[in-house]
């Protein structure tokens, strides 16, 4: 396999029904290219992204790589869990205990909480060591990142005055507008820019992703060339060539079917950050005026054993999405033992990734049979170029749901009350 397959044979779906939504999915093909909406800068940024500021990003992510030991990114919501997701996938499972075996650079993420326990705990982990932080936020006033880097800004400049901070401190915001703006040009700092137009849940390709996983010494260039590819793929308003489009038209058509959770589904841990990433921009893209199908996640085949059930046998209001790697990074084979007091020696031979298959190949059979629609979306492999088509399928996928779900995918007047509560709660 050679490309991103979308299997939606056991999606309880037809052909006939995708294609009934063809004029709407056309009209929404217009909305997103004619440039109504003006948060669609992600659409061909993969294509028109600033070169000068790229090359800036790798110089800087060099410099943090050889003068620090440890790199802290401040950040909530779209403003931190791509890049996680793509750290975490790409990266060793047990990357921050290689660090002296291969030389890499250990990455934190904070300001995604209010913990004081979580931000204390990881001072302790930092004493001795020499560190940069880079400081996502558009606007600078969301909460939980601003108080963080108050606490860093003040960590920094007693641990290494004033002035020789300046240079280990990255901000990632407006270009003109906003604090963060403001803070940045007053004390000098190091910046890198927010689109006008990408929104955070939206921005994975900018310098808002782009930054922290050059740092983890991630390939951003092949990264790139993913979403690239994915530009010129999912770009079709011929609806059957264009995967990204039925995804989208499968999830309303399974809606409007009173299938109201959307469960993404993974057999490998190290996506684990990925399907926190696809639940933010879902979610938040489509949870308004009283609808929104609501997104999941499992782990398995670890959920089988605690979650396993309810998909099963619970409410038929769910369908499953699960991302199908078909080639593992690494893989051990289960070797016979002449005492089989375990009694697998059936399994002698087999490598943990077919035995992994076949788990898959199992549940899918339970759940299909139990009545739960499957759609499955073949990756060949988890690198960089194949993640970044994927993000860009998801980001596609999500816009063209979110319309034919009759929502603006690219607001959240929600999140903002919760906001305005706190901070009367807390006397602002």
């Amino acid at each position: 396999m050679k490309d991103i397959i979308l299997d939606y044979a056991n999606g309880f779906v037809s052909d006939e029904e995708i294609l009934r939504l063809e004029p709407q999915l056309k009209t929404v093909h217009r909305i997103l290219y004619e440039g109504k909406d003006q948060n669609v800068g992600w659409l061909n940024y993969p294509n028109e992204y600033d070169r000068k500021e790229f090359e800036m990003i790798k110089e800087s992510a060099e410099k943090v790589r050889s003068n620090s030991e440890a790199f802290i990114v401040i950040g909530i919501g779209g403003s931190y869990l791509g890049s996680r997701a793509v750290v975490e996938s790409i990266s060793h499972s047990f990357y921050d205990n290689m660090v002296v075996k291969k030389n890499n650079i250990e990455i934190y993420f904070v300001g995604n909480n209010i913990s004081g326990t979580y931000l204390k705990e990881l001072m302790d982990v930092l004493e001795g060591k020499d560190i940069s932080i880079n400081v996502i936020s558009k606007s600078g006033t969301t909460l939980e990142p601003a108080i963080a880097f108050r606490i860093f800004k003040e960590y920094m400049e007693r641990k290494y005055g004033r002035k020789n901070s300046k240079e280990r401190i990255y901000i990632t915001t407006d270009k003109e507008k906003g604090v963060l703006s403001q803070i940045a040009e007053e004390e000098g700092y190091n910046r890198f820019t927010i689109p006008n137009d990408i929104g955070g849940r939206y921005s994975v390709f900018t310098p808002v992703g782009i930054f922290p996983i050059a740092v983890a010494g991630i390939d951003i260039d092949k990264l790139m060339e993913g979403a690239q590819s994915g530009v010129m793929e999912y770009s079709s308003d011929i609806i059957k060539e264009n995967i990204s489009y039925i995804y989208g038209a499968i999830r309303n058509i399974l809606y409007r079917k009173g299938k109201e959770i959307e469960i993404l589904v993974s057999y490998e841990p190290r996506l684990f950050y990925l399907q926190e990433w696809w639940k933010q921009l879902f979610g938040e893209s489509e949870g308004k005026d009283g609808r929104g199908i609501y997104p999941s996640s499992l782990s398995l085949t670890t959920d089988l054993h605690s979650m396993g059930q309810l998909v099963q046998d619970g409410r038929r209001n769910m369908f499953e999405t699960v991302l199908n790697v078909i080639s593992p990074r690494e893989d051990i084979v289960i070797r016979k033992d002449e005492k089989d007091l375990d009694n697998l020696n059936f399994l002698a031979g087999k490598s943990m990734d077919f035995v992994n298959k076949k788990a898959f190949e199992g549940t899918l059979k339970a759940h299909v049979d139990g009545g739960v629609p499957n759609l499955i979306i073949n990756m060949p492999k988890i690198d960089e170029y194949f993640l970044g088509k994927l993000m860009y399928f998801f980001q596609k996928s999500c816009a063209v749901s979110g319309y034919l779900l009759g929502v603006n995918p690219f607001d959240q007047p929600g999140v903002e009350k919760y906001k305005k509560n706190m901070f009367e709660l807390l006397r602002k």
